[in-house]
Parts: C-alpha cells; sequence; structure tokens
C-alpha cells in the first residue's frame, strides 16, 4: 500500500487541515441530527433538498482534503472563501429546517471565531458580516417547522428570536475584534521571539568568526616572521640586482605587509568599536567606496547613477560598512566584471543601494539562505563574507535582499536607514 505524501506544514495550510476536520465533524452531526429529527420527532423537512446540502459539503470536504495533498501552499483568500463556502452550507441546511428558530442558529459563531483566530483582519470582517447577514435573512425567509417554535401570525418575529439574534451580532462583533487581537498579539510575540534568536544566533557565528581570526593572526605572527629571516638570509647571499634579488625581495615587501597587517588587527577593531558612526552624504560615501573598490579591481567596467531627485540622502557610515558594500561590489565583479550597473535611491525614512551584475545569477535553493549562514554563491567560496556583510548591515538597521534580475544575473538590494543631515 503506497504511503501518503506529508501534508505542507506552513500555518495555513495547518488551518485548513484542522477546518477540514471540523467540517468533517460538524457535518455528520448535522446528518444525525437530521434522522433523529425526521425518523423520531417526525419534523416536516424538506429531506431530499436538506441531505442534498449534507452531501454538497461532504463532497467539499473530500476534495478539501485532496487538495491538501497537493505541494501548493494555502493562501489567506484560499482559506477565506473555505469558511464562505462553510456559511453558505450553514445558511441552505437552516433555510430548510426552521430558520432562525433552529436553535444550532448560533453555530454561526464557530466560522467567525476561526476567521478571528487565523485570518487577517479586513478577512475577518468579510466573515462576521456574512455571518450576521445569512442569520438576518434567515430570520425572515425560512422553511418553518412548527415543532421548533410557535410564530405568530402577525409578525414573523417573536421577542426570543430578535433577542438570540441581538446576542449573536453583540456575540460575532465581540468575538471577531477580541479573538483578532489576542492572536495578532501572539503571532507578533512569536515573530519578535523568532528574530531574537535568529539575531542572537547571527551574533554568536559573528563572535566565533572573530575569535577564530584573532587566533589565526596571533598563530601566522610566528611563520610570518621566521619567513622574513630566511628571506633577508637569502637576499643576503643572493647576487645584487639579479633577478632572484628581485623576487626575494618583492616576497619580503609581501610579508612585511601581512605582518603590518595583523599587527593593525587588534588596534583597529578597538577603534571602531568605540568610534561612533560618521554622517555623511550617501552619495559621496558611495562614490569614494566605489573608487576605492575600482583600485582593487581594476578589470571592472562599471556604471554609477543617482536617482534624480530632490533633497540629499545622508547615513551614518563607519569602516565596517564600507568593507560590506566593497564585498557585495566584489562579489558582483566575481560573478561578471563587464557592465557592473551601481545606482543610489532614497525615499522617506530609507536609502538604497542597487547593484546589478551579468553573471549567472543565484540559484532559488539558496537564495533565501545567504547571508543567514556561511553559504556560498562561489564553488570555491566559504560563505564568511556574504554572512559578515550582512550582519554589518544588519547592525546599523539595514537588510539585503538578493533577486534573479528578469534580463539575466543578479541584483543585490542593500537598503540602510536614511539619517537626518548634521548640523
Amino acid at each position: 500500500m503506497p504511503t501518503a505524501l506529508p501534508l505542507p506544514l506552513s500555518t495555513p495550510n495547518r488551518n485548513l487541515v484542522r477546518l477540514t476536520i471540523v467540517r468533517g465533524i460538524t457535518w455528520t452531526g448535522f446528518l444525525l441530527a437530521i434522522v433523529v429529527g425526521v425518523e423520531l420527532l417526525a419534523f416536516d423537512l424538506p429531506v431530499t433538498a436538506v441531505v442534498s446540502v449534507v452531501i454538497s459539503m461532504g463532497v467539499l470536504n473530500i476534495a478539501t482534503w485532496w487538495r491538501l495533498g497537493r505541494p501548493r501552499a494555502v493562501t489567506h483568500l484560499e482559506y477565506l472563501l473555505h469558511l464562505l463556502a462553510d456559511i453558505t452550507g450553514l445558511t441552505l441546511l437552516f433555510y430548510f429546517s426552521g430558520g432562525s428558530t433552529n436553535p444550532f442558529i448560533t453555530y454561526y459563531l464557530v466560522p467567525v471565531t476561526i476567521a478571528a483566530a487565523t485570518l487577517p483582519w479586513r478577512h475577518a470582517w468579510i466573515i462576521a458580516a456574512c455571518s450576521m447577514a445569512g442569520y438576518t435573512f434567515l430570520m425572515f425567509s425560512y422553511h418553518p417547522i412548527p415543532q421548533l417554535g410557535h410564530i405568530n401570525s402577525d409578525s414573523p418575529l417573536s421577542l426570543h428570536i430578535l433577542g438570540m439574534w441581538l446576542n449573536f451580532g453583540l456575540s460575532a462583533g465581540l468575538v471577531t475584534f477580541f479573538i483578532y487581537k489576542m492572536a495578532h498579539a501572539l503571532r507578533s510575540r512569536d515573530q519578535a521571539l523568532s528574530r531574537t534568536r535568529e539575531a542572537a544566533l547571527r551574533n554568536e557565528q559573528v563572535l566565533a568568526v572573530a575569535t577564530q581570526a584573532a587566533g589565526t593572526a596571533h598563530e601566522l605572527g610566528t611563520p610570518l616572521s621566521t619567513m622574513a629571516v630566511l628571506l633577508k638570509e637569502m637576499q643576503a647571499d643572493a647576487p645584487a640586482d639579479s633577478v632572484l634579488d628581485q623576487d626575494i625581495n618583492l616576497l619580503r615587501q609581501q610579508v612585511d605587509v601581512c605582518k603590518s597587517r595583523l599587527q593593525n588587527l587588534v588596534s583597529n577593531a578597538d577603534r571602531r568599536r568605540m568610534a561612533e558612526p560618521e554622517v555623511l552624504d550617501a552619495e559621496v560615501w558611495l562614490a569614494g567606496v566605489a573608487q576605492r573598490w575600482l583600485v582593487l579591481r581594476p578589470d571592472v567596467s562599471h556604471q554609477f547613477d543617482v536617482a534624480e531627485k530632490r533633497g540629499r540622502p545622508w547615513l551614518a557610515v563607519d569602516a565596517t560598512l564600507d568593507q560590506a558594500l566593497t564585498n557585495l561590489l566584489n562579489n558582483a565583479a566575481d560573478a561578471n566584471p563587464e557592465h557592473i550597473a551601481i545606482r543610489l535611491d532614497w525615499q522617506g525614512e530609507s536609502v538604497v543601494i542597487d547593484i546589478r551584475d551579468h553573471g549567472p545569477g543565484v540559484a532559488m535553493s539558496i537564495a533565501d539562505q545567504l547571508g543567514e549562514t556561511f553559504i556560498s554563491t562561489k564553488s570555491k567560496g566559504m560563505g564568511i563574507g556574504l554572512f559578515l556583510t550582512h550582519a554589518t548591515i544588519n547592525r546599523f538597521g539595514g537588510g539585503v535582499s538578493l533577486y534573479n534580475h528578469p534580463e539575466g544575473g543578479t541584483l543585490t538590494e542593500v537598503t540602510l536607514p536614511r539619517c537626518a543631515a548634521p548640523n
């Protein structure tokens, strides 16, 4: 016997699974109540019409269960349509079984409660309004059942029925408002906790990288010093002005640069930790970063555009943000050094920097994970550069998004908070 496919685990899918189970239990109970009413209590019901409604809802439930086995995610609109189908089925059933005199009429509160707890604000009120409309319709138009209550010949309404209607309207409004607010608060809290856990994990990873970098820098000091001593001795033995002498001299310079960089690591880190970010004109800052990057990547051809808007964009920046943007520019150049487009735009409270390359693009399977873990788009990359870039930009209150451009290549969008102009 083949095993069934697992149901999708996203929240709307799980909610639809629960709704399908509730629907099955409810309409089975309604069917039993109809059988008891017709066979034991001699209710005058249009049996064919009532059974047709029950069968229709059963078919809907079977179709819903089949649909849940498909990989497509359930949307809020689809979930709303299922609840509207339930309200339609309830209205038809109550129409043929006493209308507002049916004691089960308050079951309308069930879809209202479910919608308030699971759907957005507007959708929840749609369900509440449709339930109220169905109840109101059933107060005036329905197939009467004498056993469910005496109907005054002068008026289709009794004080009892009117009171039930008012109670339902008040209950539906209160349930929709308070249940939605409580569910929304719980969802917001869960999202905040999730963001906090992700930030804590990212900080732990950054600290682990920094600790490893400091240990590696310390360990590299000894071999670099050994190399410097040996190169000095080799240069003393090599013929003056020979090719070998020039090569050894170049190696000594490279070793000295490495030692100097390692010695500056700690002092630079301390200064960056103590220094306050500097507020600069975003265009001037971005142009400076691009020029320094071009010195490192002379093979690159690029285009730098600035949006033509009133006002000036200002950013709080420091050396770490320069390095983060340089990492993104290097990634674009590694993908394809030709025709890299850099664009600066701003609106309201944010500044947007777009970097577009004409490389192979980003695989959709890893696009959402880039920058969150050590995942790289390069065959030999470790993903540390993108991870640190995301961590730095997030520390400034911004974000990084990667998209596959419709015309090919990757579009990297950096969003940073806009600052007020310095005095």
